[in-house]
């Protein structure tokens, strides 16, 4: 087993069982990639066995801070038994669930997402990527499922110097399938769509806005960034009157409205448009229309902390013009996915964004992913998505 040995002092994220391990920490020690080694102390004590990156910033992401522990087959079996046990506990009222989360889940760089009868797996690091055969073994037999899709397509695969992959691993098939979610039925695409197909992580936050729509009756909604329609599947559900959805994808757009369709509302009470959200804000403002529910709803702006001040200049814009656009006593449900955004900056740049606008709001709730996408008390990171919802004075 080969041996990486940190700089003196470097070890004190390992002692909090922190699952990173940055290429700045490291003394000495090189293995292939996806290699699992034993990291040690300056001093030589054990602190983990973890996954080899040899040309990711994030040069080693740990499996087990368990001496004893063998890093096999059996490993990774019982990681995943003990994943897909969890979900059991959640309240997770659809058949679409993310059954491993990463490092929350102890398996750095791997994400399992289940679709009705089909799994989409992605695998992000050079450790996952050593060990897919294994792991793709392992769930269909504790899952019983024979289709399952790979979408290691994310960026982040070139920063660990993997090329993408994407296709069946096993099985075969249409690639477009349909999940129920609460009283809805939502469809999507795990070839094309965003992520590996949907935005699970937004399946509750779903549900309380259609909560709002029933309570507050609203009248007219604006669902920015709408993808493939979620948001405005939940306020028509609500009981909304209109809801006007943008987004810059003509693909994106057409599923909205095939799931309009499909749970049987009124293509009337929608407006879809293939635009760009930021300019569609300034054209609404300039002609002094307001809505009664917003949600903002926008991708990634910083995926790190080096991106976070631009990013934040781009938060701010959308909120302030949101807010400036929000009838008194409306609704704001205003999120970030940005991993290099902390939930108090972003709490913060909501606030500069009122001002800014000259507007004042409570803060009803604080929001973020659906219990499926966990956040541990070890890994903070793993809590990227952060929501908001505002109750314009």
């Amino acid at each position: 087993m080969k041996t990486i040995r940190l700089k003196e002092g470097r070890e004190r994220s390992l002692l909090r069982r922190h699952p990173w391990v940055f290429d700045g920490a490291i003394a000495k020690g090189v293995a292939d990639a996806g290699e699992t080694v034993r990291v040690e102390s300056s001093a030589g004590q054990f602190l983990a066995w973890a996954a080899f990156s040899p040309v990711s910033k994030i040069r080693a992401r740990a499996w087990s801070f368990d001496e004893a522990e063998r890093i096999d087959a059996s490993f990774f079996i019982a990681r995943i038994s003990a994943a897909i046990r969890a979900r059991s506990l959640f309240d997770i009222q659809s058949n679409g669930l993310r059954l491993i989360h990463g490092e929350s889940d102890g398996l750095p760089g791997v994400v399992v997402d289940r679709y009705a009868d089909t799994l989409v797996a992605q695998f992000s690091s050079c450790g996952a990527e050593r060990w897919k055969s294994v792991i793709v073994e392992a769930l269909l037999a504790q899952t019983g499922l024979t289709r399952l899709y790979e979408r290691s397509d994310a960026s982040v695969r070139s920063l660990e110097g993997l090329p993408e992959a994407t296709g069946w691993l096993q099985g075969s098939g249409d690639t477009g399938i349909t999940i129920t979610e609460h009283d809805w039925k939502l469809s999507l695409d795990v070839a094309e769509g965003h992520k590996t197909g949907f935005y699970l992580d937004q399946r509750d936050s779903r549900r309380k806005f259609a909560e709002h729509a029933q309570r507050l009756q609203f009248k007219d909604v604006l669902n920015c960034y709408c993808y493939t329609g979620g948001f405005t599947v939940a306020a028509l559900a609500g009981g909304a009157a209109h809801v006007t959805s943008i987004d810059s994808s003509g693909p994106a757009i057409e599923k909205a409205r095939a799931n309009v369709a499909l749970n049987g509302f009124d293509a009337g009470r929608t407006t879809m448009l293939d635009a760009d959200v930021n300019a569609s804000l300034r054209q609404f403002h300039r002609e002094g229309r307001f809505f009664d529910a917003i949600v903002l709803d926008p991708p990634k702006f910083a995926p790190t902390v080096a991106h976070a001040e631009r990013a934040a200049r781009a938060y701010k814009d959308i909120n302030r013009i949101a807010l400036s656009i929000l009838a008194p006593g409306g609704v704001l449900f205003t999120y970030s996915c940005s991993g290099g955004i902390s939930a108090d900056l972003f709490h913060k740049i909501v606030a500069s964004a009122g001002m800014d606008a000259g507007v004042d709001a409570f803060i009803t709730e604080r929001l973020g992913g659906a219990p499926d996408h966990p956040m541990t008390v070890n890994f903070p990171e793993g809590e990227y998505l952060k929501g908001l919802v505002l109750l314009r004075k």
